[in-house]
């Protein structure tokens, strides 16, 4: 039987890391020179990649969660089985179709994209190596807005690409301390439970402040104006106060800090090229 509901359906797709990744590629997108219809189309073509994704994780994960998170979409009935595995079929086909108007470089960049999601739902996911998907799949936002506009990418790429994976190396650990006391009882290892709560704080704490720090010190080296290098050391500091939220405290929370953490790095990536753009470095 098909059944899905409204607040179902937004929750089989994970809204939040959905949402963020499409804006983050939108406004790079209209940093490279899109204009708005061009960055919308790119925004949400990653948006129903993102949401295939999250929607085969909830599939995959449907009979695990019966018993031990019977508020998610699929085990409250919300959305049956049949709904939530058409949404993987039809976000992936709208993400690639919404592609192809960006030439064929861009279409195979959204297949490594799914690749890359499916690899975590399908293969990595409570292991220790969880943590790689994200920290591979962060770089690929602001070069999927960046690609779509211009079909190419500028030689400061190689500098913000190795820092991206820092970044979402960060934020995967962040995400895994969310979730570490539901792993631990559902005897799942993953990078969290394998270093301890208080380590796994620190390393992705240390990430990601290099990350920022590279973005913030990288603008004052290239001597851009004052006002984009305030405005990246402002959303350096989302990122810090993500972290010390972070810390301590219960699930609830960290998965909040975690959400502060990505909202922090997007808007870092976002006003680090625009630095850059607007001082005529990514000409």
């Amino acid at each position: 039987m098909l059944r899905a509901s409204p607040v179902g359906l937004i929750r089989l797709v994970h809204p939040f890391p959905c949402v963020l990744d499409g804006a983050v590629t939108a406004a790079v997108a209209l940093v490279a020179g899109a204009d708005a219809g061009l960055a919308i189309r790119l925004g949400l073509s990653m948006i129903a990649l993102q949401a295939s994704i999250g929607s085969l994780n909830d599939v995959l994960d449907a009979t695990h969660d019966a018993g031990r998170k019977p508020g998610k979409p699929i085990p409250s009935g919300r959305v049956s089985p049949d709904v939530a595995r058409g949404v993987v079929v039809v976000g992936a086909g709208l993400g690639i179709a919404l592609a192809v108007a960006s030439g064929p470089t861009l279409v195979a960049l959204a297949g490594t994209i799914l690749v890359i999601g499916y690899a975590y739902d399908l293969v990595v996911k409570g292991t220790t190596w969880s943590w790689l998907p994200l920290a591979v799949g962060i770089p690929l936002l602001p070069v999927y807005g960046w690609l779509g506009t211009m079909g190419g990418l500028p030689t400061a790429f190689f500098l913000l690409l190795p820092t991206a994976v820092l970044a979402g190396a960060g934020l995967a650990i962040a995400n895994a301390r969310a979730d570490e006391e539901r792993d631990a009882t559902a005897g799942l290892t993953s990078i969290a439970t394998r270093l301890g709560s208080e380590v796994a704080w620190r390393v992705h704490a240390a990430l990601l402040v290099i990350a920022v720090v590279v973005a913030v010190a990288s603008l004052v080296v290239a001597g851009v104006p004052a006002a984009a290098v305030g405005f990246t050391l402002a959303a350096g500091l989302v990122v810090v106060g993500g972290i010390a939220v972070g810390r301590s405290g219960p699930a609830e929370r960290r998965e909040r800090a975690w959400e502060l953490e990505a909202a922090g790095i997007g808007l870092l990536a976002v006003v680090w090229l625009a630095g850059l753009a607007l001082d005529g470095w990514l000409s």
